[in-house]
């Protein structure tokens, strides 16, 4: 089975009409590799994989090389090479019609300390795993999370076998491939203990108490997860009000199904279990910044025993509140009145598995998951 993902293609389309250079940022085996070779069918090009040796004994001298090809130039994980940003900057310099098309493993934060001779010259995108914009079953990608092989495998045995070797092979291979140096006996143990964090905000002094090990690794260790795409750190929001709101940010596991096996959940059990709601609530945060062109920053906002909001953005220049339950029975709330009101909203809606979009009170709808697409873009 193949998933067409025709709105990353037409970004990367309208990305070279700005700059001569497109990156295309991911998680590793997120389906990145498949997609730049789908776009350059379409063109004349010519393919670089900067695990392949012989690949990058064909870049031992990339002005050489690259400077005498025609069409798109495409360079897969070009973390690996960081040397050919300099390069890259004197062909394109020298030829407006030069183009490039790269992949990355790290976040756009890691790839500009290596590519800033680019800046003005390339665009950012991220690609994420599947999303509910490309996939017809909301609940198996929830289940078995978004990674193509995981969410396409033929059964749920092969699913789970596939992201336990995910999980395994980052660790042992992909960190020290991507320039960490972190030990994977460490990551692992926090990897897991965040995951049992998932939707809460973090303790760094117990975490660093839990391992032995001080805060400052904890939180190296925390942002290389970070910039690897496996974690989301989502920032408190604070309002200026003289009140005792939450300071520390959240943690989520950013694919769900790599969270179910961290927490060794089978797919049947996921909703039975203590972390389903939490769960749900990080598919939810993902599915947003997945299905909203350009939301950088989200945030959540708390008031310590007063109120409290899962999700909180700028969206087409609305403030807009979301709140995420499993819940069949959605209500409105005191703590949502009160974010009205504190905060300024446009909007809140209320995430939940069940269909339907609807206004419950003035201000406040509900929203199915399925809903969520057509609702954000309806903003």
């Amino acid at each position: 089975m193949f998933i067409n993902r025709p709105k990353l293609i037409k970004l990367v389309e309208s990305e070279f009409d700005i700059h001569q250079v497109c990156a295309l940022l991911g998680p590793r085996q997120c389906g990145k590799t498949t997609l730049v070779k789908e776009i350059a069918s379409q063109n004349n090009y010519h393919y670089f994989d900067c695990e392949n040796a012989i690949h990058l004994s064909r870049l031992e001298n990339p002005l050489y090389t690259l400077g005498t090809l025609d069409g798109l130039i495409v360079i897969d994980e070009v973390q690996l090479r960081p040397d050919l940003f300099s390069a890259i900057r004197v062909l394109v310099d020298e030829d407006p019609n030069k183009r490039f098309l790269i992949t990355g493993s790290a976040s756009r934060d890691l790839i500009e300390q290596s590519s800033q001779t680019l800046a003005g010259r390339i665009g950012y995108h991220q690609v994420t795993p599947f999303t509910i914009a490309e996939t017809p079953d909301w609940k198996l990608l929830w289940k078995r999370g978004g990674f193509p092989k995981s969410y396409l495998a033929s059964n749920d045995s092969l699913s789970k076998r596939w992201r336990d070797e995910y999980i395994k092979t980052f660790l042992e291979r992909d960190l020290a491939s991507l320039g960490f140096a972190l030990t994977p006996s460490i990551v692992g143990k926090l990897w897991r203990m965040l995951a049992h964090y998932h939707g809460q905000t973090l303790n760094y002094a117990e975490l660093a108490a839990s391992l032995g090990i001080d805060q400052r690794t904890i939180k190296k260790y925390i942002l290389a997860l970070e910039g690897t795409f496996m974690v989301r750190l989502l920032k408190p929001w604070h309002s200026n009000q003289k009140k005792r709101e939450v300071k520390t940010p959240k943690i989520y596991i950013r694919d769900s199904g790599l969270l179910h096996r961290l927490l060794h959940v089978e797919m049947d059990d996921i909703d039975n279990h203590p972390k389903c709601g939490a769960s749900f609530e990080g598919f939810a945060i993902e599915t947003i910044f997945a299905l909203v062109n350009d939301l950088d920053e989200g945030y959540f906002w708390g008031v310590h025993n007063v109120a409290e909001i899962d999700f909180l953005a700028s969206i087409n220049n609305k403030r807009i509140g979301i709140e995420i339950k499993m819940t069949d029975s959605p209500k409105v709330t005191a703590s949502m009145n009160e974010a009205l009101k504190a905060l300024d909203l446009t909007e809140i809606a209320i995430v939940t598995p069940h269909s339907g979009n609807f206004a419950l009170a003035p201000k406040v709808r509900h929203v199915g998951i399925k809903e969520l697409r057509e609702y954000l873009d309806g903003l």
